[in-house]
């Protein structure tokens, strides 16, 4: 893993198209103005890199993933007549490119996160968690409320009346829970988190680029836009991978393992997939 330069939150390793990026930024992993900036440089030169397919978040604290956004600094926010919003804030909109990215962004959690670590992680398109994992938006304590996604995104994870008792009163979730409701997507223990999720974005790693990108695009669309939109979304990324012809050297080593077969898809499908993943 590579040491981040002095006073950057954020350390980058990359190989066989993962990016590991590890969250150190002391003394307790803030969400603050220099996290979302470190954030912001570190995705663009992610989605600059073609050899990066997925990012995998982790954390080099003990006790905290990513901790909620300087209180600080809310306090040192000019007060009277708010202004017109037009777009989402600067921390909300970084946050949102971690789910519309080409990358598969997936969350190694083995600690807190609450505020704006909550957010962060609820942005992510995989969470793996651990006993330890604790999530929670206490910001209702305080007269705000999320304001980095996490009351517009917590319904579409969990549903309305979940994100309803969670938002208002501000409670801790601990893993079990979370796996429950789906804010966390596997818990796993401590010590296997970072194999864990690994594990999963070096498979992912092995398909097309293109198709990661496509597949999570329309995903997105069908949620956020409706399944008949999704559906034109589909179809026209269909179209536009298959244009491209990078799939028929993927679907003759289908062919070749033995895809298409009684046999092989009865017996040896983990088989035949791995060879289609195969680079050649």
């Amino acid at each position: 893993m590579t040491d981040p330069s002095p006073g950057e939150p954020l350390a980058v390793a990359t190989a066989s198209g993962v990016a590991v990026v590890t969250i150190d930024h002391p003394p307790t992993n803030l969400v603050d103005g220099a996290f979302i900036g470190a954030l912001m440089r570190v995705l663009g030169e992610l989605e600059d890199d073609d050899t990066v397919k997925v990012a995998v978040f982790e954390s080099a604290d003990p006790d905290f993933f990513l901790m909620h956004g300087d209180v600080d600094g809310i306090l040192a926010m000019p007060q009277g007549e708010a202004p017109v919003v037009v777009e989402p804030n600067v921390a909300a909109a970084t946050f949102q490119r971690l789910s519309t990215c080409r990358l598969l962004t997936i969350g190694a959690i083995d600690g807190a996160a609450r505020g704006g670590g909550a957010e962060f992680l609820l942005a992510l398109d995989v969470r793996i968690g651990s006993p330890r994992t604790v999530v929670g938006q206490p910001e209702v304590a305080m007269g705000i409320l999320p304001g980095a996604g996490g009351t517009a995104r917590l319904p579409h994870v969990v549903g309305r009346s979940r994100a309803l008792d969670l938002l208002l009163t501000g409670r801790d979730i601990d893993a079990a829970e979370a796996l429950e409701m789906g804010w966390l997507d596997a818990v796993v223990p401590s010590a296997q988190v970072r194999e864990y999720a690994l594990a999963q974005a070096v498979k992912v790693a092995t398909m097309p680029a293109a198709s990661i990108a496509s597949i999570k695009h329309v995903v997105n669309t069908s949620l956020q836009r409706g399944l008949a939109a999704g559906l034109v979304a589909e179809t026209d990324a269909f179209g536009q991978l298959v244009s491209f012809g990078s799939h028929e050297a993927r679907m003759r080593r289908f062919l070749a393992a033995g895809g298409q077969t009684r046999e092989g898809e009865t017996t040896r499908m983990d088989e035949i997939m791995t060879a289609t993943s195969e680079e050649g």
